[in-house]
């Protein structure tokens, strides 16, 4: 292997290289510089102007968070400490419909929209604006944002419960086109919800030509994780063949007692469709999904806790049982009176959390509400949990193909050049951890506890997070559609 420049910047000896492409890990040391990995293998004859000695610690390139809603957290919150706590170099945003741009409105933001903005003012009026926002106040990691339906929905419709009109979705055609050719890496939708719950999936085909026409990605929530899971599933491929684009299917599981299993038919269903048409899915590793407060989900979920509530803000963290009962209501009238809210809801089996996991082609993405007052603690947790629980304890997959779901994958999916993997040229985006100790420590309780077991973390060549603390730099960059690759490929499984 190459050994590089001489005059390398830091060199980190006697580590685990995990590459990325599930290949076996192997010993070795890794040089940067600058902002790039310039060696690889044996640099027993390189001198570093830093080194760093791994002890046998796994290093992998920095994970890739495919799921997030990190929009406003990443100019909010810009050290973003629940992701790169956890290893996260590089977050996916704009998820399931909602984005902050392009959106200008004098109202508070509709559910799910108030999901990651509160206030109007949180909003950007153009793709282009909220970019160059975080071009100028750059976080601790790199983002590759997505522009979301709903929002251009909101923007576009005066009523958006019905079908939009032709002249209407010739008006989003134009605003994503030109967020598109700002650097928004793709489309979201999220038709569960209600803004975008009345757009038919022709509606969603004729936007997807213009992601088409660019080169870029459609990831959706769906419309029904539930008793209508595998229709969805089979509209979602639709939109993926007839639009000729990539798709991602968003968090993927099936909600409610009576659809558990019916995840064995879908991913056959994905399986199938992947012979013929780029198509990918994520997951998180927990039985508890979370995102508004919606009545309507109360009979599907064994459990509710309350993350935020605008009208009754002192219930955040209680059992939405408990409230009622303190309200003296049922739970139905105590969601209204907590309107608009968050909530966590339990949901799903076990079994099926990991037949998700397990399938080859499934990516990690973590779903976290960074604005919560009291999160579902994936935001915090999702990756080290992975490791730790799935791969060492549950022993569900070899530790090699969980780092290529984190890295080598998604960077794939998502066009992420020169990420996600170990090898001269690449960003060095890094995490150091220790395979025997890594942990998620955040609980339902106790949301907000980072992980154990992560020594370092590197973006772009720099150390965010070291021993247990951010550094406070701040070397993140907004990926723009125009400098990433394909989208919608597959890394290699091994």
């Amino acid at each position: 292997m190459s050994e590089g420049s001489a005059t390398s910047d830091l060199i980190i000896r006697n580590a685990l290289l995990i590459d990325g492409t599930g290949a076996p890990c192997m010993r070795g040391d890794l040089a940067v510089k600058d902002d790039r990995i310039a060696a690889i293998g044996d640099l027993s004859r390189l001198k570093g102007s830093r080194e760093i000695d791994a002890k046998g610690l796994a290093l992998a390139p920095g994970f890739v968070d495919t799921h997030t809603h990190d929009d406003r957290a990443l100019l909010s919150d810009p050290l973003m400490e629940c992701k790169i706590s956890q290893g996260v170099t590089t977050v996916v945003t704009g998820n399931c419909g909602i984005s902050l741009a392009p959106l200008a409105i004098d109202r508070y933001p509709p559910p799910p929209l108030d999901i990651i903005a509160r206030e109007p003012s949180q909003l950007f009026a153009t793709f282009g604006g909220y970019l160059s926002a975080l071009d100028r106040d750059p976080p601790a990691l790199n983002a590759a944002c997505q522009v979301g339906h709903t929002t251009l929905r909101i923007g576009a419709m005066d009523d958006v419960n019905r079908p939009a009109s032709v002249t209407e979705v010739a008006d989003m055609r134009r605003a994503l086109e030109a967020s598109l050719d700002s650097g928004a890496i793709g489309l979201s939708t999220g038709l569960y919800y209600p803004p975008a719950k009345a757009a038919p999936t022709a509606e969603v085909i004729e936007l997807g030509k213009t992601l088409h026409a660019r080169g870029a990605i459609h990831t959706t929530h769906m419309r029904d994780e539930a008793s209508h899971l595998v229709e969805s599933v089979n509209e979602t491929i639709k939109i993926g063949k007839d639009a000729n684009i990539p798709v991602v299917i968003s968090h993927h599981k099936a909600s409610g007692t009576p659809n558990h299993g019916k995840v064995a038919e879908t991913l056959k269903l994905i399986d199938a469709a992947r012979r013929t048409q780029p198509l990918g899915l994520d997951a998180y590793p927990y039985v508890a999904a979370s995102t508004m407060l919606d009545p309507r989900r109360i009979p599907l979920a064994a459990k509710i806790i309350v993350t935020w509530s605008k009208s009754l803000p002192e219930h955040a963290g209680q059992t939405l049982e408990a409230i009622a009962e303190k309200l003296g209501c049922s739970q139905e009238a105590a969601a209204e009176k907590l309107l608009p809210a968050g909530a966590i809801y339990f949901m799903m089996s076990e079994d099926d959390v990991r037949r998700v996991l397990a399938y080859p082609h499934t990516m990690i993405g973590s779903d976290g509400l960074p604005h919560d007052m009291h999160p579902h603690p994936r935001l915090w947790g999702t990756f080290p949990r992975v490791l730790g629980h799935y791969v060492r304890d549950v022993k569900l997959f070899p530790l090699e193909e969980a780092v290529r779901r984190m890295t080598g994958l998604p960077a794939a999916q998502f066009g992420l050049k020169d990420r996600g993997a170990l090898r001269p040229s690449a960003y060095a985006d890094l995490v150091l951890f220790d395979p025997d100790t890594i942990a998620d420590r955040a609980t339902f309780e106790q949301p907000t506890l980072p992980a154990a077991g992560i020594a370092l973390v590197m973006v772009n060549g720099r150390a965010v997070w070291r021993d247990g603390a951010a550094t406070g730099e701040r070397p993140g960059r907004a990926l723009r559609r125009q400098s990433l690759g394909p989208m919608g490929m597959s890394a290699t499984a091994h």
